[in-house]
């Protein structure tokens, strides 16, 4: 029985690694894309830090909502609302990118422009310290981000291949296999960091 019990051990060892291989081997295949995205976000970040003017109120009020919706949690309550947020943010990123890539680069030029924006505020009320203080919030949320959106754009990419069918089911396979394994728990760890900071701020 502890034969068995081990050789089912290490057979599930086998397959864990060779999903995350598959997982690494689709992420250098997607490099181009997760180029794009990061070229849009900096230069968007870039526009927000330097012209932090466009959507001010707009920006203002999503803030100001923001804050009042999560003045009053717990630690549990605020880590859900964060993962649930960065969550959602992620998987619709890449699932609708299936219209064409269209979504993702929507969601990066805005999330780029805010950060922009919230670091220029941030900047002018703290100096350099700003860098230090936004830097542990975006260390596993943006590349999960990015990731994502990424994965999106490539999606969106499979009318323009031949197979468009087999292009679409290879795609949407290793990206919905990238989000498990990769995304996932990059998120979840980047929750309980922002919920830490947050209540270690108050």
């Amino acid at each position: 029985m502890a034969k068995k019990q081990k050789k089912l051990m290490k057979m599930k060892e086998k397959e864990d690694s060779s999903s995350y291989m598959q997982c690494w081997n689709y992420l250098k295949e997607s490099k181009f894309y997760i180029y794009i995205i990061i070229s849009l976000f900096a230069l968007s970040i870039l526009i927000g830090f330097i012209f932090p003017v466009f959507f001010i109120e707009a920006i203002k009020s999503l803030l100001k909502e923001l804050a009042e919706k999560t003045q009053d949690m717990n630690f549990m309550q605020m880590f859900i609302f964060i993962f649930k947020n960065n969550l959602t943010t992620a998987f619709s990123g890449m699932i609708i990118g299936l219209f064409l890539g269209i979504f993702p680069v929507i969601i990066t030029i805005i999330n780029g422009y805010v950060l922009g924006f919230v670091s220029s505020k941030t900047a002018d009320s703290i100096g350099a310290k700003f860098i230090f203080a936004l830097l542990p919030h975006g260390i596993f949320e943006i590349p999960a981000l990015i990731i994502s959106l990424s994965l999106g754009l490539r999606l969106g990419m499979f009318i323009f291949a031949k197979e468009k069918s087999k292009s679409l089911k290879y795609n949407l396979e290793n990206s919905l296999r990238v989000f498990i394994l990769i995304i996932l728990p990059l998120l979840f760890i980047a929750g309980i960091i922002e919920t830490l900071l947050i209540f270690l701020i108050k």
